[in-house]
């Protein structure tokens, strides 16, 4: 009898290496979340190394408390050896269809993602939303996600998976260079951004500035960013943030403790002390992460935007940043002016082979069916 044996052939602790734990896959109330402070710890562990500042939970449950505080939100989560190692938080849509969806990019147009600890914690969760059989929804999900493909493989004989290309983030690399950002675009753009601040330095004195406030200078520097989107573009679009409370809230809370935690900037461009152009961004990961922007359309004629566009490149290169990351969508006036290279994005749809997932194919194509029946009507008359 071997040394590695009891009498009735047990194996003595320590003889062979303990088997890895198996992942559990279960579903948290966010609320319950919240209240758990080795949940809200292992998922801030999570989120340190993920890939987007959008995935904490700082964001996500501010998210949930403004949008969502009567709904079905809860976080699907892959534990481990007593550790979390995955997270997916999701919300049930209202009406009939009841289809689950990421929580996130629907309320703050901004891409996201699950947590994973790695390529296999990604599998668990896909293995664990196969076997749940949710119809389910991620929208704008980076392309190069691993959940991606470990949802093809999970769904195989299990349920279908459509991607379908989402709206790109468009985002401009840096380097040395950008220090002087000025030098990066050509030479007629240079001209155009020139006679736009000889126009603001006739309108008086002009003074740039990026901030990381305290608590007593932040819900006014936070008011002063507010009220310069509202005094453009934005307001008569209905877009700016004193036009959606739920917004205007997420914001204050989200940036307040982005900048209590020495992330969170608030820019500005100033003529004699006026604000006249704003950014609301995050400095994170070693980018520079772009939030909301405005500037007061009394200026436009000195591209007031631009001129605090410029301003925050340089000093994003001149901090060490690795890229500016604009968020939103690829608009004409990032593409003309700044960068037409943008981080890929997919609509990622899961259809089970159960109820729900046939009902959920039936109402997208029935919606498809008639996008592309108006695009016909609609299109192009003769020439």
């Amino acid at each position: 009898m071997s040394q590695a044996q009891g009498s009735a052939g047990a194996l003595v602790p320590g003889a062979m290496a303990a088997r890895p734990a198996r992942p559990v896959l279960r579903a948290v109330p966010l609320a319950d979340m919240a209240a758990q402070p080795d949940m809200l710890a292992g998922w801030r562990q999570l989120a340190e190394a993920g890939c987007l500042p959008m995935q904490g939970p700082a964001f996500l449950l501010d998210v949930a408390r403004c949008w969502l505080a009567d709904a079905d939100a809860r976080a699907l989560v892959v534990e481990a050896g007593g550790r979390l190692r995955a997270l997916l938080p999701l919300v049930r849509e209202r009406g009939w269809l009841a289809r689950w969806r990421m929580i996130g990019p629907c309320e703050v147009y901004e891409p996201n993602d699950a947590l994973y600890a790695d390529a296999a914690a990604a599998a668990a969760l896909a293995e664990g939303l196969a076997r749940r059989r949710l119809a389910l929804r991620l929208h704008r999900v980076p392309a190069g996600s691993a959940l991606v493909p470990a949802l093809r493989r999970a769904l195989r004989g299990r349920g279908w998976l459509v991607a379908r290309a989402a709206a790109p983030t468009p985002a401009i690399a840096l380097h040395a260079g950008w220090a002087d950002p000025a030098s990066q675009l050509n030479p007629g753009r240079r001209s155009d951004l020139r006679r736009a601040a000889r126009r603001a330095a006739a309108c008086g004195v002009v003074s740039y500035e990026m901030l990381c406030p305290g608590p007593a200078r932040f819900d006014a520097l936070f008011d002063e960013a507010v009220a310069v989107e509202q005094s453009g573009w934005k307001r008569a679009a209905g877009s700016a943030m004193r036009c959606d409370p739920a917004k205007a809230a997420f914001f204050r809370g989200w940036m307040r403790q982005a900048c209590d935690e020495g992330l969170g900037r608030f820019a500005f461009l100033r003529i004699d002390g006026r604000a006249v152009a704003m950014q609301m961004g995050a400095m994170w990961q070693g980018r520079y992460w772009l939030f909301k922007i405005g500037y007061d359309e009394a200026h436009c004629a000195c591209s007031p935007g631009n001129l605090l566009m410029l301003h925050c490149l340089g000093e994003a290169a001149r901090a060490g940043l690795s890229s500016f990351e604009l968020l939103g969508g690829m608009e004409r006036w990032i593409a003309d002016l700044w960068t037409r290279a943008a981080n890929p994005c997919l609509d990622i749809r899961i259809y089970p082979f159960a109820p729900a997932g046939l009902a959920a194919l039936l109402a997208d194509g029935a919606a498809w069916a008639g996008q592309k029946l108006r695009a016909r009507a609609t299109g192009p008359g003769p020439g």
